[in-house]
């Protein structure tokens, strides 16, 4: 991932896809900007359910959400000094829903077929996963973005050890990257393996510091400035703590 430079320029992150989205000029960033709105629909699609939306409604709000940031619009405005993309995303919802809300008694809702297609029961199960504590929408948004992170990172580390001829010990290992062992688990896993317990232990100390790697790759992408890098880390552990 390059680093950041001089010249205002800035690190490779997700705004570097959401801007040349945005810019007229520049080559196409679909597939990009594609794969970033998959990933992110399950934190946005819980935020607009938190707020009281039917399942339906949250869907097709969400939908015209992702089709609108394909499409490339509200992005003539954004710069890599606004700050968190995470933040760039809540508030770009919440200004679709204000003006969802005014149109409301105005115009039905519709328009052509969605430019893209993603598993909404999934998202919907997702959702009914959460706490039933009253979470605020923006927690809910936080914790579902959080794992959002975890789930790209768990991704990359799969493709890594698949690549690398070791995707049986990665399937092996992965539960004991976000959660403690329990009793006979250690012996269980070397077992099937072929390990004795101490170089089990020093696989998964392995895996484990590749993991923090690649899960501190991963927020530096939604950031705009390096530096916010150990807080944002921080605060995201802490939500998944939670």
């Amino acid at each position: 991932m390059a680093t950041a430079a001089g010249g205002g320029q800035f690190h490779t992150t997700h705004w570097s896809v959401v801007l040349e989205a945005g810019n007229p000029d520049g080559p196409s960033a679909a597939e990009s900007l594609e794969t970033l709105c998959r990933t992110y629909w399950p934190p946005i699609y819980a935020y607009i359910r938190r707020r009281g939306y039917s399942p339906d409604d949250a869907q097709d709000l969400t939908q015209e959400f992702f089709t609108h940031l394909l499409a490339g619009q509200r992005l003539s405005q954004v710069a890599p000094h606004k700050g968190k993309f995470r933040t760039f995303l809540l508030a770009s919802v919440n200004h679709l829903l204000a003006d969802r809300w005014d149109r409301a008694q105005r115009q039905k809702r519709g328009g052509g077929a969605p430019l893209f297609s993603l598993d909404a029961q999934i998202s919907e199960q997702g959702y009914q996963l959460e706490p039933a504590d009253p979470l605020t929408p923006e927690k809910v948004f936080e914790r579902r973005w959080a794992l959002a992170l975890l789930d790209q990172v768990l991704g990359r580390l799969e493709r890594e050890q698949v690549e690398s001829g070791r995707g049986g010990n990665f399937a092996a290992l992965q539960p004991f990257l976000t959660g403690n062992p329990k009793p006979g688990e250690y012996p269980a896993a070397a077992a099937a393996l072929g390990l004795n317990e101490g170089a089990l232990r020093v696989a998964i100390h392995r895996l484990r510091h590749r993991f923090g790697e690649c899960f501190r790759e991963e927020v530096l992408h939604t950031l705009s400035d390096p530096k916010e890098i150990d807080e944002e880390m921080r605060h995201l552990l802490e939500v998944l703590s939670e």
